[in-house]
């Protein structure tokens, strides 16, 4: 593949953050006086906005937005770091990155993933990082993707690609007209992924070198 330009999604691609995102949702419920919700439906809320993720366990609006306090409350005093890069991600990014231009698009706010980055020492292998915001109004894969575009000054969308584990993923880089790889080795499936429109995928980090050999 000849694509200059790879926009790569951070939670289930980059590093498994389950521990910390665990533990930062349990903090929110607790806080809440709420009972806590098994594993299974925790890793729903690996993805979407996380004010999404809320509303869809029976949380009203004010609700889900104070439960997004209390969560980034716990996150920032060192849930964040409760992470572990996937084995080769970093081999992987530092060959692409020598080759190609690598920018960061999450659902996660944008001074925590930059936070992440630099405590992993990845933020070299970056031209850019694009996040949500912390007011909740950019936190769609879908426009976190066109305002990463924008802020790149994409000529041409054929020239990029959006590498991610989730169906939020693929279905942010179709609506942004990105061709989507999908990575089985995150939070999502085959299935979900094909459901949302994925058709190249990587089982394993150095896969993608493959890809863009």
């Amino acid at each position: 593949m000849k694509q200059n330009h790879l926009f790569f999604d951070l939670d289930g691609t980059i590093i498994n953050s389950q521990k910390g995102i665990f533990s930062s949702i349990r903090y929110a419920l607790k806080k809440m006086n709420l009972a806590d919700i098994p594993d299974e439906q925790l890793l729903s809320f690996i993805g979407p906005p996380l004010i999404v993720s809320f509303k869809k366990i029976g949380m009203k609006e004010e609700q889900a937005i104070q439960a997004v306090a209390y969560y980034r409350e716990h996150y920032r005093e060192g849930g964040m770091f409760e992470i572990t890069p996937y084995d080769g991600i970093k081999e992987t990014l530092a060959d692409l990155a020598a080759k190609k231009n690598i920018y960061l698009a999450t659902s996660k706010p944008e001074i925590f993933a930059k936070r992440i980055l630099d405590f992993l020492e990845f933020t070299q292998y970056f031209t850019g990082v694009y996040g949500a915001d912390m007011d909740n109004k950019r936190g769609e894969k879908a426009e976190v993707l066109a305002y990463a575009i924008e802020s790149v000054g994409l000529k041409s969308k054929a020239e990029a690609v959006m590498i991610g584990d989730r169906e939020n993923d693929i279905l942010g880089a179709r609506k942004n007209d990105l061709l989507p790889i999908g990575v089985l080795y995150g939070f999502g499936d085959t299935a979900e992924l094909e459901r949302a429109g994925c058709k190249i995928f990587v089982d394993r980090p150095k896969g993608l070198l493959e890809l863009f050999a």
